[in-house]
């Protein structure tokens, strides 16, 4: 019995000193996503559209160091246990898809694929290649995008930019459409897309408060989203 009970003292150890591993990366991850989130946040402020290719600029050259981190990360763990170690990169995971999603849209005006993020994060996009991209932190990061984007809408009336929440709104109301065709069971994940009916219903008022003080000149609001 002893025997039997020192072997397992010895998986115990063995698994925490992975997740402590794990651990170290995963808070090196979360630095670089502070970095990048802050140097993003900069487009809230008045003027700061003006400097969009710049910050986009550097963010991207952030997501190199990203990739690096994701490279450590990957041989903290054996490569079929994935899903038993999720949980600690999980939120970082969907943060990082976020920050991509914003900075191609702020560079495109356009939804980023799956597959772009995990080439962004430099990781897999297919379950089967290994550390992916899960399916649900892609949509929860592109749902905190919409949260995001609500934001710029007023922020941009406020900086003077009155054709910007229109794109937005095309823009938010596609990506509603698209989540409609969705058959959502992750509890959490249907929660954040409750969620989204607020930022339709946040951008629509901005829509609408520019509107009935005849500032919606003629503009193209074209979405370019991905269908």
């Amino acid at each position: 019995v002893s025997d039997m009970f020192i072997a397992l003292q010895g998986a115990l150890t063995a698994d925490h000193d992975i997740r402590e591993e794990i651990r170290k990366v995963v808070q090196a991850l979360e630095q670089t996503a502070r970095e990048i989130l802050t140097l993003l946040q900069g487009v809230h402020q008045g003027g700061g559209v003006q400097h969009i290719p710049k910050k986009c600029q550097k963010a991207r050259e952030h997501f190199g160091t990203v990739r690096t981190q994701m490279e450590s990360l990957k041989t903290k763990f054996p490569a079929d246990q994935y899903y038993r170690f999720h949980e600690h990169w999980r939120f970082v995971l969907q943060r990082l898809v976020f920050l991509a999603a914003f900075v191609v849209y702020l560079e495109s005006e356009t939804l980023v694929t799956r597959e772009a993020v995990a080439e962004i994060l430099g990781i897999e996009a297919d379950r089967e290649r290994g550390f992916h991209l899960d399916i649900e932190d892609y949509l929860s990061g592109v749902l905190t995008l919409a949260s995001e984007l609500a934001r710029l809408a007023v922020n941009s009336v406020t900086a003077g930019d009155y054709s910007r929440p229109l794109r937005i709104a095309a823009f938010i109301s596609e990506l509603d459409s698209g989540f409609r065709l969705l058959n959502l069971k992750n509890d959490s994940l249907r929660k954040r897309y409750d969620g989204l009916k607020y930022d339709v219903k946040k951008i629509e008022e901005v829509v609408y408060d520019l509107s009935i003080r005849g500032l919606t000149k003629e503009a193209p609001v074209g979405v370019g989203a991905e269908k």
